[in-house]
């Protein structure tokens, strides 16, 4: 797992961005996995600039961790309304590209069995971006659930529907269900990229790259990939034991880097 130190949140946005924006140069048809939330709109924002600099997202595939159950796709809290606004329709990507759970769907074990079907037609998903909780929770995959769980509907847990609260004008109007990716298909990403931000993450970040794996905190799983990037900033870093190490290790990996160049 490598660690990466930012400086405060807008180096961390720039950093995740450069991640994604790496993959998709390196190969211009990348199924990228997506997430919302407050942590990743500087992401976004630092990908939308980079599109009007030239990064080209016309053959990008996209599918988004998870999606509210029983809400419309137009309504403002919707998780389709958010990609839309903050994304999707900032790049040139192309609308039939664009996967994202259907919270209004009638029959939910078909529309996650087939939700799964389609992540695999399209090859996988190269690059997964992911959010944390304050539980340490991935999508909606809540503190208990299996870490082989896939695409399911998932009841929310009072702390996450507290947390949520504060999008919506009335807290009774936070939705109690979501269609979330399970932990199982998380890890099936060739790449994993964890993004965390705030004093308040930062339990969450030291249990999940440094505790004991367990379901009860479903990021500790990620210590189980491959591949995985955690990109947290200085507060969200703060109780790393080994910080001054991660630290070291990207200094190495400059130095590498740029005598790879001369």
């Amino acid at each position: 797992m490598r660690v990466v130190i930012a400086r405060d949140y807008e180096d961390l946005s720039k950093k995740a961005a450069t991640f994604i924006a790496m993959e998709v140069r390196s190969r211009p048809e990348s199924v990228l996995g997506l997430a919302t939330g407050s942590t990743p709109l500087g992401t976004y924002k630092e990908l939308v600039r980079m599109h009007r600099k030239g990064l080209d997202f016309s053959r990008v595939v996209t599918f988004n961790l998870d999606e509210y159950y029983r809400l419309a796709p137009e309504h403002p809290q919707s998780y389709h309304n958010f990609m839309n606004e903050n994304f999707f329709n900032q790049v040139n990507i192309k609308k039939s590209n664009v996967h994202i759970p259907d919270g209004l769907t009638s029959d939910v074990d078909k529309f996650c069995a087939e939700y799964e079907r389609t992540i695999k037609q399209k090859g996988g998903i190269d690059i997964q971006l992911l959010g944390i909780g304050r539980d340490g929770h991935l999508g909606f995959n809540e503190p208990g659930s299996s870490l082989g769980s896939r695409t399911r509907l998932k009841t929310l847990t009072e702390e996450t529907v507290r947390d949520n609260a504060r999008f919506f004008s009335n807290p009774d109007d936070v939705p109690r269900l979501a269609i979330t990716m399970g932990v199982g298909t998380i890890l099936d990403a060739r790449k994993l990229l964890l993004i965390a931000s705030g004093g308040a993450k930062a339990e969450a970040v030291k249990a999940s790259i440094e505790g004991p794996i367990t379901s009860q905190v479903t990021a500790t799983v990620l210590q189980l990939h491959p591949h995985v990037i955690c990109v947290v900033d200085e507060a969200a870093a703060r109780l790393l034991s080994r910080r001054d190490y991660y630290t070291y290790v990207e200094k190495v990996a400059a130095t590498v880097q740029e005598n790879a160049h001369i």
